[in-house]
């Protein structure tokens, strides 16, 4: 017995690796499966929906058996961060494992496909704890890259996810790993989860947590004005040096600056952010 499963994160990647196999591999009766932890932008919902149509298949929502709130509580209220990603490890890997489990110690062969691109040599697929389960690479082995990705989406007409206007990563509202920019970003597109990450964030200083949701600063200070003013300063300083920096390649059109500096950063968690 086999099963072919193929997790979708809300972003470009798992989205053109979603477009590749159900182009190329037909045939395969691939299961879609997204970790929704109740936390997501609304933009990835609404992508969601036109992947769905493109691939004429649902793509299955695994919900945690427990909260948000729930293991915030059960982490004496502090935070996730990229020292403790308690978020990933709970609300992510944990109910793909439950969902999984069964059929790997029945003797099922589960064909877990994953989004590393072939520009992506630092990172790794998940590692396959249970003999029974197999990591699959298929943009890295066809040597799909980042414009690759593009191509593959822009081709099928499912495009990108709205939320690449203001914000690099997909995967929770309130992502530690977001830039201080992108928090700006947060704060106008969607307020109200603004406030909501401000909320935690209180509790969690309260509760003695050493950590913020960015690094070294409370979201109520990057909030003021002249903070956020500076800020966006400092952006645009960067987005000039990186204009500045850049070398025409008539072969190869150069990618916009502002989704060069939003990556320049790395880190990321696989499952939450490909």
């Amino acid at each position: 017995m086999e099963r072919h499963v193929l997790g979708i994160s809300g972003g470009r990647d798992s989205a053109a690796l979603a477009v590749l196999m159900r182009q190329s591999r037909p045939d395969l009766a691939l299961e879609y499966f997204f970790t929704d932890t109740g936390k997501e932008l609304p933009e990835v919902y609404d992508f969601l929906g036109r992947l769905e149509g493109f691939l004429g298949a649902p793509i299955q929502r695994l919900n945690p058996d427990r909260d948000f709130d729930f293991w915030l509580r059960e982490y004496n209220n502090f935070l996730p961060s990229p020292r403790t990603r308690w978020c990933t490890r709970q609300l992510k890997l944990r109910p793909f494992e439950r969902w999984i489990r069964p059929d790997l110690d029945a003797g099922t062969t589960i064909f877990s496909y994953v989004a590393i691109r072939s520009d992506e040599p630092h990172r790794e697929g998940l590692t396959a704890t249970h003999p029974n389960l197999r990591v699959v690479l298929p943009l890295r082995e066809r040597g799909i890259d980042k414009k690759g990705v593009i191509d593959l989406l822009d081709a099928a007409g499912v495009g990108l996810p709205d939320y690449y206007r203001w914000r690099s990563r997909s995967g929770c509202t309130f992502c530690f790993f977001q830039q201080k920019i992108e928090w700006v970003n947060l704060m106008r597109e969607h307020p109200k989860a603004f406030e909501e990450a401000k909320r935690y964030e209180k509790t969690a200083l309260d509760h003695g947590s050493p950590f913020t949701w960015s690094d070294r600063e409370s979201l109520d200070e990057l909030a003021d004005p002249t903070r956020v003013e500076q800020i966006e300063r400092e952006h645009r300083a960067r987005l000039d040096r990186l204009k500045a920096r850049q070398r025409p390649n008539a072969l190869r059109p150069a990618e916009p600056v502002d989704e060069v500096l939003f990556e320049e950063d790395g880190g990321g968690c696989l499952i939450c952010h490909k």
